[in-house]
């Protein structure tokens, strides 16, 4: 099969070109921050193509780039402390699932350039949390994360701010929030899946769109110790906001 036979019919050639460059993009900030793929892929790709069709693609996507990293974060990562998160985002990965699935893709648009902009204020805040250890606090973070990754692939800030800022080692931090995420990403497999979102269409994509996400990947880790970190992170942060100002419903056509 051709790659263009990859390409959902509703989608033409230049708007899976679109869709590549901002995964190469999204993938570029995320292998040299760490952070940052969704919040620039949703926005832009969900003003290219339908929401739940992007919401999909980069479940997949980030699906297969994260199981490799998940052995070590099993034997790392604080996992009595990690499944009290977990159980917050297996209410809240559903609820989000089911808004994606509900709700018109105007809307759905809205809302994720909502959350991407509330998102980039966490970040550029700098917020951790420093409270005291509460079961309360640990389920609904875990919940909030679970809903932003249910509705749109968004659920790192909550569940970064909040782990960074334990007293605990940077090591053991990591690995909780890889493993955090491979559960997320099973439950929003899961969620998407039961309410039709996972289809055929996302799956043959996903081989187009997968392999330049992985080299934006490759690409930006390369670049990692050759540039200045602030700097790139600055760069990150305005390519978010940028892509909340791009993917807005009312600037609609700007990217098609």
């Amino acid at each position: 099969m051709s790659p263009l036979g990859l390409i959902p019919s509703d989608i033409s050639l230049n708007a899976a070109i679109a869709i590549c460059a901002v995964a190469f993009m999204s993938g570029t900030a995320r292998g040299f921050s760490g952070f940052g793929a969704a919040l620039i892929f949703m926005p832009l790709a969900s003003s290219i193509a339908d929401p739940r069709l992007v919401a999909a693609l980069l479940l997949i996507i980030d699906f297969v780039a994260a199981a490799p990293l998940l052995p070590n974060a099993w034997e790392k990562a604080d996992r009595k402390a990690t499944a009290v998160i977990v159980v917050g985002a297996l209410i809240g990965v559903p609820i989000g699932t089911y808004f994606l699935s509900r709700l018109e893709p105007v809307t759905t648009r809205w809302i994720i350039s909502a959350f991407v902009f509330a998102l980039l204020l966490l970040l550029l805040s700098g917020w951790r949390y420093r409270g005291k250890d509460h079961v309360a606090v640990s389920i609904g973070i875990g919940g909030l994360s679970g809903f932003c990754s249910g509705l749109a692939q968004t659920g790192g800030p909550p569940i970064v701010g909040y782990w960074l800022g334990r007293p605990i080692p940077s090591v053991i931090a990591r690995a909780n929030i890889v493993l955090f995420f491979g559960a997320s990403d099973f439950f929003s497999a899961v969620s998407y899946a039961a309410t039709g979102l996972i289809t055929m269409d996302a799956i043959k994509f996903a081989l187009v769109v997968g392999p330049v996400y992985g080299i934006g990947v490759w690409f930006g880790a390369s670049l990692f110790g050759k540039a200045s970190e602030t700097v790139f992170r600055s760069i990150c942060y305005a390519l978010i906001a940028a892509a909340v100002v791009f993917g807005l419903p009312a600037l609609d056509g700007v990217l098609r």
